[in-house]
């Protein structure tokens, strides 16, 4: 059961990225399971059986990152994250190009919200479509998640217009890939053993933006395959 992160789990995150080396992670390797890594999956896994009993309907899986780095992608990096993150979704083993929730704590922050990353040119492209013959079953959530002030839209967007739908919309009509985060500095929330309700009380207001995404994906793989979905 998650109890709440502590002062020390930030100072931990701060130590390791300045000192992400073998060496230094071997002699805290204690501190690490016992302020980071041990919390941080507990939370992960009360948010996600939470969320199942929230939303039976979905089956919900989890995904906890590792704190060891790709050892070929380092890029001249140390070989730690100095973050951690854990997505929950419905669907097989593939998390590419798919609606995910997710929980993010850093040294500086955390965040949660639902990501639409990695998706494949065929689906962005079913999702432009979408927009542009059915502008109000976005526009009605987009209107919605604008009262709320609570996540923002963010993510890389193409310079050149890919239509014109008009100003509520065409932010997301631009996006070559798409988040809805919300994020803040390490407060005395990360302490509460509330957390993960606190997280899902929130990301319930973007359970139908992931049903939307879900459906884009559904209608994509029934065209590719010529399944008619009944």
């Amino acid at each position: 059961m998650f109890q709440g992160f502590t002062k020390e789990t930030g100072d931990f995150l701060w130590e390791l990225s300045f000192h992400n080396e073998r060496p230094w992670f071997l002699e805290h390797k204690e501190q690490f399971e016992r302020c980071l890594n041990e919390p941080f999956k507990a939370l992960a896994a009360e948010t996600t059986e939470k969320m199942r009993l929230r939303w039976p309907q979905m089956d919900f899986q989890s995904h906890v990152s590792r704190i060891y780095r790709d050892a070929r992608r380092l890029y001249g990096r140390g070989p730690y994250k100095d973050h951690l993150w854990f997505a929950v979704r419905t669907g097989d083993a593939d998390w590419t190009g798919r609606p995910t929730f997710y929980f993010e704590i850093s040294p500086e922050y955390y965040s949660y919200g639902l990501g639409f990353w990695a998706a494949e040119p065929e689906l962005m492209a079913r999702y432009r479509r979408n927009i542009l013959e059915k502008p109000e079953e976005l526009a009605a959530l987009v209107r919605k998640l604008n009262r709320q002030g609570h996540f923002e839209l963010t993510g890389p967007a193409y310079v050149k217009s890919k239509g014109d739908v008009g100003p509520l919309l065409q932010p997301w009509m631009q996006k070559k890939s798409l988040n809805l985060e919300h994020t803040t500095a390490l407060d005395e929330k990360i302490f509460e053993p509330a957390l993960a309700d606190q997280v899902i009380e929130q990301l319930k207001e973007l359970v139908p933006f992931y049903r939307y995404f879900a459906a884009l994906c559904a209608q994509v793989y029934r065209e590719r395959t010529g399944e008619s979905g009944t």
